[in-house]
């Protein structure tokens, strides 16, 4: 057999007709976004409707076809978080970049899980988390691997401390054989992650002791170090702290140099979730914020959070790496990857929980390279004084209440005028107001509850959002409070 005839492979002329296309109807897009509604306005069942095979093909299709109509499909029927008035949760506006690193990434198709299967992958990634470490003013001795976000971030951290502080014969026998209770400490504005990790690594929700904030929204250090004193005297065993650099809500940082010192005092592992927040260490007047930072024994942060990287990227440090080999490594006989050979290869298997690995890396490495240092330090400078903006139109406004801001998040609500103050109702109004907001394709935020208050949240991670778009979205706020407002006074009488 001198050729095999398939449907899949695409010839040279072909690919490169099908390529262009593709590239001319991105560039029109990235062009178009701002004219563009935020969100489509369809229905579940109206976007069903539009796949127009409702079993699978009989037999193969045209890709020319296949490529144009997956892009009308995507184009006209998605939430798009590149739009400069998105500020929901924390989804980046996605670098041009990354998408053709994303294309030549799965052209070359590298499988990151061994050296041997990715001699160039595996260099390329090792030096993205060198200078990430470097990025965020640990050291670049800081070892590492790339994983699909935050909840990934912090659950490959959590399993690396969890081997380094129990007893050295947990792998063995497990947590049932434990003689004392491993507990798990964090302020009670952590993200749920912590949660889904001690239900799913076997601890249960009862070995996280939930810290209270102080009246900045940090953990109480106070309560933290009485409450270890307290489950150590009943014979438990302590084994991990976690510090917020940044909190999904509010954007506060917890005071990570005095949760350092209590680590070191009682002997824990001291991780950071940094997923959102960190990336702000590289600003030079932000620098004291993340005091303690550099003796963190592990770090989470997402690249396609605050680095403006598209989906999927999310990154764990470790100060010492080998206590990722410790947690992940393992040698089944049909591996053959040699670990000995000159300028010391490095198997990503042995880092994290996957095998088979994408080439995740190469989307961030080029970003950093594209912006270098200083143009990240102007464009996180530039989100965060756009936050403020946000934060002090909304305090000028007669019709909202400014409630928080810490680095690009703000918070705040709607309060009609002349209202006499209800909480109850202001949630609700708010939470109504928000879902109108967000189903109306002008602009998108999410939501926080502060002190009882259900607030309106937006985060700015956003290379293409100006001035003019914040003001556009406080009179777009403020006419569609007045509205709901009306209506539910309306359907109240």
């Amino acid at each position: 057999m001198k050729t095999r005839e398939n449907t899949i492979a695409i010839n040279k002329a072909d690919f490169q007709k099908i390529g262009y296309e593709l590239i001319n109807t991105i560039s029109d897009f990235f062009d178009e976004i701002p004219k563009k509604p935020i969100t489509t306005s369809k229905t579940p069942k109206e976007l069903q409707q539009l796949l127009e095979h409702s079993a699978l093909p009989e037999n193969g299709l045209e890709a020319e076809k296949l490529i144009a109509n997956a892009s009308k499909l995507l184009i006209n029927n998605s939430l798009f978080n590149g739009h400069p008035k998105f500020f929901g949760y924390i989804t980046s506006s996605a670098a041009p970049i990354g998408a053709l690193a994303d294309l030549l990434a799965a052209a070359i198709n590298p499988n990151v899980g061994a050296q041997i299967l990715s001699p160039i992958a595996t260099e390329i990634e090792k030096q993205t988390i060198q200078w990430l470490a470097e990025f965020i003013g640990v050291s670049p001795n800081y070892g590492g691997v790339l994983v699909s976000g935050g909840n990934m971030a912090n659950f490959t951290a959590f399993l690396a401390a969890r081997t380094a502080k129990a007893p050295k014969d947990i792998k063995e026998n497990g947590l049932l054989n434990t003689s004392k209770q491993l507990l798990i400490y964090c302020s009670k504005s952590t993200h749920t992650w912590i949660d889904k990790a001690a239900i799913l690594f076997g601890h249960g929700t009862k070995s996280v002791r939930w810290i209270p904030t102080d009246t900045s929204n940090k953990m109480n250090i106070s309560i933290l170090e009485q409450t270890l004193k307290e489950d150590l005297k009943k014979g438990l065993q302590p084994f991990l702290v976690v510090g917020t650099a940044g909190d999904v809500s509010t954007g506060v940082v917890d005071n990570l140099e005095a949760i350092s010192a209590i680590c070191k005092t009682y002997n824990l592992w001291f991780h950071i979730d940094g997923a959102y927040g960190v990336p702000a260490a590289i600003i030079p007047e932000l620098k004291k914020m993340f005091q303690g930072i550099k003796e963190a024994d592990s770090i989470a942060l997402d690249p396609h959070k605050w680095l403006y990287s598209p989906l999927e990227a999310g990154c764990t440090l470790v100060k010492n790496p080998k206590h990722l080999i410790d947690t992940y490594s393992s040698h089944p006989e049909y591996y053959n990857f040699s670990l000995t050979e000159e300028g010391g290869s490095l198997n990503y298997f042995e880092y994290g929980l996957q095998n088979s690995r994408g080439f995740r890396a190469l989307k961030v490495w080029l970003a950093l390279q594209q912006l270098g240092k200083n143009g990240y330090i102007k464009l996180l400078r530039e989100d965060i004084e756009l936050s403020k903006y946000f934060y002090t139109l909304a305090k000028e406004h007669p019709e909202l209440e400014a409630i928080t801001q810490n680095l690009s998040i703000a918070t705040f609500r709607y309060v009609p005028k002349n209202f006499k103050e209800n909480n109850t109702y202001l949630n609700t109004l708010n939470e109504t107001l928000l879902d109108a907001l967000q189903k109306g394709g002008e602009m998108f935020l999410s939501n926080a509850i502060i002190e009882g208050k259900y607030s309106l949240r937006t985060c700015i991670v956003n290379f293409r959002t100006t001035q003019k778009d914040i003001k556009e979205c406080i009179e777009i706020i403020v006419k569609e409070g007045r509205k709901t407002h009306l209506k539910l006074q309306t359907n109240k009488h």
